[in-house]
């Protein structure tokens, strides 16, 4: 099949690379993710766009948090064009007034992407993408994929389980899903601590990093746990025994948007690149490379991409938690985390 090279997550971090003191009306100063996000985009869309246009594109490299203190701390002259931020950083970057507004009119595309996708108010961002967290299973091991998170606590899979730790975005989200599926909710975590709690006798580690999971599964030591949805896409390419299941109550979402920061040289160029990301052409590029699950719902993929991805039924079942509530309350789940799980 036609699968990607190893991912390396879009929110990793990199070093910021320096920004000329000003850009060519003809180059677009991207912000951007670093890794094989960076070499994805560089062939879904920075080549095709610089075919149309006859701009050149120059990256900036780094983090969610790295970007937006860079649009901070230099305001309208940050010489940024196309900023790739998480939908949390953007939503924050967005209050403060860092953004234009994108002239979703311009957009040739948007009239086909997910509402969940857009945002609602103010145009300010437009997510290129959906992951987020769901099952992995080892398929050798487990015959029939597991179809709820309550799986998870099914007792064959005693000693065999890997939970993430809340100081990763998987850890969060799977507490925000033993929640809902107890009874609680976002605002209402004690469900969510307390059937956690439970598994604590079966569960082998209490991972930190997302690539700890590749040698556990490699290695025999677990057959389930929740895990981002792109790292099973790339894990599997790569020869690992992971398959992965979307659970009926619906994935936990994460959504990475692209925006316009204020002061932008070149608007125009900016919403001609990020509509480029909205195409089938680019989504489709995208999702074989990258994993990621298209935000344009008129895409169509092949079988062996679709079952690694956010897609059609799973995209409208996804569940997007408030990522700045989340924000917020943090600091309490991870203190509570401590005392009751990770202890």
């Amino acid at each position: 099949m036609r699968l990607a090279s190893r991912f390396v997550a879009g929110t990793a971090l990199s070093a910021l690379t320096l920004l000329p003191a000003t850009a060519s009306a003809q180059e677009l100063v991207v912000a951007i993710f670093g890794g094989s996000f960076a070499d994805n985009t560089q062939e879904c869309a920075v080549k095709l766009f610089e075919e149309q246009t006859g701009a050149s594109v120059q990256f900036v490299l780094g983090s969610s948090v790295q970007t937006a203190a860079k649009l901070r701390a230099a305001g309208e002259q940050s010489g940024i064009d196309v900023s790739y931020m998480d939908l949390q950083i953007v939503n924050q970057a967005k209050a403060e007034g860092l953004l234009e507004s994108i002239d979703y009119d311009q957009l040739s595309h948007v009239g086909d992407v997910y509402d969940s996708a857009k945002d609602s108010e103010g145009q300010n961002w437009v997510a290129l993408m959906y992951s987020g967290t769901a099952i992995a299973y080892n398929p050798n091991e487990i015959s029939e994929p597991p179809t709820s998170w309550q799986d998870i606590w099914d007792p064959q899979y005693q000693g065999r389980l890997a939970v993430p730790d809340i100081s990763g975005t998987s850890g969060q989200q799977f507490l925000i899903a033993a929640s809902r599926l107890n009874g609680g909710s976002l605002e209402d975590v004690d469900p969510g601590f307390e059937a956690i709690a439970e598994l604590k006798p079966h569960v082998v580690t209490y991972y930190t990093q997302a690539d700890q999971i590749v040698a556990l599964l490699e290695r025999g030591d677990i057959v389930i746990a929740p895990w981002y949805i792109d790292r099973v896409g790339a894990a599997a390419a790569n020869g690992v025994p992971v398959a992965l299941a979307f659970p009926e109550e619906g994935a936990i979402g994460i959504i990475p948007t692209v925006s316009i920061p204020k002061g932008s040289p070149n608007k125009e160029l900016a919403q001609q690149y990020i509509d480029i990301l909205l195409s089938p052409e680019g989504q489709i590029c995208f999702a074989e490379r990258q994993f990621a699950g298209p935000t344009n719902k008129t895409v169509e993929l092949p079988p062996e991409i679709a079952q690694f991805v956010p897609y059609k039924e799973s995209v409208e079942q996804m569940y997007f938690p408030d990522t700045a509530y989340v924000a917020r309350v943090l600091p309490e789940w991870t203190d509570r985390w401590n005392r009751e799980i990770a202890r």
